[in-house]
């Protein structure tokens, strides 16, 4: 089979480290014979290329932090000191800042993904949960390094979001206070998030080794949504998605290229480019585009306690996905019905993204509910009905046999409607 333990060391001193520590022979096996479903598409070389940004970011990190001081009076000066004074400071910053954005980008389209393929149902519900704490880790990480920049809506925004662990009763307050290191946000705050905004890439990196641990176990799913079924479904990692992998993600880096380059400061807030001032708040304090569907539920709600709930709740409802969903079948390929309701959460999501950079307010507000609303009925609601009053499409019997029925055009039919196709013929 395609991914059999086939490494041998060939020189002395790899025969001699591989004895004691197998460490070649697990590369090898992981990523270069690992057996992988031919069907896949370019959807699933995000992974590869979300990869690359967390090494990105954590690389430009470790730069940037050489000569960042966190202290309220010296943070905003010290970012123009490396925009301006660091030899290529610019660059390596606006690498960062950017790549906050395109790894985010890139986990929402790897998670849609998920979503469509049914990549979280069993036996890959782990996989996916491990995928939802990474994402958990990239808000708090982002958050965090919003925050110490310094600016306008980095002060403001932490003011506004931290305020929210004190609708938490009984233990609100003292969360509050030990968030701040004080009684508000200040030099003390500062210094905890940065601390923290250099750790979380690091867990981040920690629970991405599980993850694919957790995704070798039972192997990749594959947009047919079926079981690999033998060695003529599968093909090796490399170099066949290798290179697909490697191709996508040059295309990727033009992408970003194109914003380091050309619109650096696209992505960003323009009251961030003004220092902070506790005595002069901003029209509209908005996070980051990559938090404004969060943000839009938060404010869609009247009660400050009740927002906060929905908002947990809108983030924890991704770890139990899995057992939402009570369809058979993985795929949206074959579930006509689901998939008219997945392209509308999709919509749903970017409506509530725009609802969240908006003020709370009139038409705005009243969209953001109905969102909202929304965004829950899918999860709690349309997700376990549609599962168990969908008549799904038949499957392919294999992997191969869909390969070569779409490549003959025949969308991937089972075996005996491909005969009864032919015999018509």
């Amino acid at each position: 089979m395609s991914g059999a333990p086939t490494f041998e060391p060939q020189s002395a001193p790899a025969k001699w480290l591989e004895s004691r520590l197998p460490i070649m022979g697990l590369v090898h096996s992981s990523f270069v014979a690992f057996p992988t479903p031919k069907n896949l598409n370019y959807w699933w070389t995000f992974g590869g290329i979300l990869m690359f940004c967390l090494i990105t970011q954590i690389i430009t990190g470790i730069v940037l932090v050489m000569h960042f001081t966190p202290h309220v009076d010296l943070a905003f000066a010290s970012v123009e000191h490396i925009m301006r004074d660091v030899n290529y400071g610019w660059l390596i910053r606006y690498i960062h800042a950017n790549g906050a954005s395109m790894f985010f980008i890139a986990v929402y389209i790897h998670m849609f993904r998920g979503l469509y393929y049914g990549s979280y149902k069993e036996p890959r519900e782990l996989l996916w949960i491990l995928g939802v704490v990474i994402y958990l880790l990239m808000m708090a990480a982002a958050f965090f390094g919003y925050v110490i920049v310094w600016g306008q809506m980095s002060f403001w925004g932490a003011t506004v979001i931290t305020n929210l662990f004190g609708a938490i009763p009984v233990i609100g307050d003292p969360l509050l206070s030990l968030l701040w290191g004080g009684f508000a946000v200040d030099n003390p705050t500062l210094n905890r998030f940065f601390s923290l905004h250099y750790l979380v890439p690091f867990l981040i990196f920690g629970v991405v080794i599980l993850h694919i641990w957790a995704l070798h176990v039972p192997g990749n799913n594959n947009p047919a949504g079926i079981d690999v079924k033998g060695e003529q479904d599968t093909v090796p990692f490399h170099p066949y998605y290798t290179v697909k992998d490697l191709f996508a993600l040059v295309l990727f880096m033009i992408f970003f290229a194109a914003f380091v380059f050309y619109m650096p400061n696209a992505l960003g807030e323009p009251d961030n480019y003004i220092e902070a001032n506790r005595l002069s708040t901003p029209e509209h304090i908005v996070p980051e585009w990559y938090l404004l569907p969060f943000y839009a539920i938060l404010r869609s709600i009247p009660d400050k306690l009740l927002g906060v709930i929905a908002m947990g709740i809108a983030i924890f409802v991704l770890f139990i996905v899995p057992w939402l969903d009570t369809s058979k079948v993985r795929s949206a390929r074959f579930r006509p019905l689901y998939k008219q309701f997945f392209w509308l959460f999709v919509l749903d999501c970017l409506l509530l993204g725009y609802i969240g950079a908006k003020p709370a307010e009139g038409a705005y507000l009243l969209i953001g509910r109905f969102a909202t609303a929304y965004y829950f009925i899918h999860f709690f609601v349309i997700m376990p009905i549609i599962g168990l009053i969908e008549t799904p499409k038949p499957l392919p019997e294999s992997i191969s046999k869909a390969v070569l029925d779409e490549k003959g055009g025949g969308g991937g039919a089972p075996e005996g409607a491909a005969a009864a196709a032919d015999k018509s013929a």
